[in-house]
């Protein structure tokens, strides 16, 4: 079967399977987010109220895995990207979602994130996951100048790197820690395509301890924050 008509299968099977909906009207080149499928919290303080109030079971799966979305969510946006999260049983792998407006793009990037809370370190095959994330994007989310993020943590191996260099899709991968500390960023050529050329990863330290260490972007010299 020819490539092109594998993938148009592909992406109407994935099409079918993430439930987007959404009650708002947008103005022209405005992004419209679908519904939140947790209308209980909007953010990780929001989140632990609504835990603590219905009395959540801090060691469940649906706990631990909003806890890390969100915490997940507010370190980006520490970077500058304006996201929101999500998740839910529809996803298609898409946690939290927005934009990212940087100094070396002409306009904002549409951002992607998918979040893999697990103790263990990233396959390569989950790295080629990520690629579906394109395909089961909300609308505004699958035109031209879209970055996809998978976030662990735990650092990329040389599997994961590998498969993101050989991927044809604009891709990046992200270390943050439980406590919401991002400690490695990357992403392949793709993405510099698009937007990411020229930005800088560092490290900063605060207090002079090791491991108070956190990634910082720069461009041309200056520090890339909300």
């Amino acid at each position: 079967m020819p490539p092109e008509r594998t993938a148009m299968r592909l992406f109407r099977a994935v099409q079918q399977s993430c439930n987007y909906s959404t009650n708002a009207t947008a103005a022209p080149n405005q992004l419209v987010y679908p519904d939140s499928q947790s209308p209980s919290h909007y953010d990780l303080p929001s989140f632990l109220e609504y835990a603590s109030r219905i009395d959540m079971d801090m060691k469940s799966t649906t706990y631990v895995g909003t806890h890390y979305e969100y915490t997940v969510q507010s370190a980006l946006e520490r970077l500058g990207m304006s996201l929101k999260r999500i998740g839910g049983k529809s996803d298609c792998g898409i946690d939290v979602l927005g934009s990212w407006s940087l100094p070396s793009a002409p306009q904002p990037l549409k951002v992607l994130v998918q979040c893999k809370n697990i103790a263990r370190k990233i396959d390569p095959s989950q790295a080629r996951e990520l690629e579906g994330a394109f395909v089961g994007a909300p609308l505004g989310w699958r035109e031209s100048g879209v970055l996809a993020l998978l976030v662990s943590q735990k650092s990329a191996t040389k599997g994961v790197r590998d498969a993101l260099r050989r991927s044809r899709w604009p891709m990046g991968y992200v270390l943050c820690t439980p406590e919401g500390k991002i400690m490695q960023m990357l992403w392949n050529s793709r993405a510099e395509q698009e937007g990411l050329g020229g930005i800088e990863v560092g490290l900063k330290y605060a207090g002079g301890e090791a491991e108070e260490k956190e990634v910082i972007l720069t461009w041309k010299g200056e520090a890339i924050t909300n």
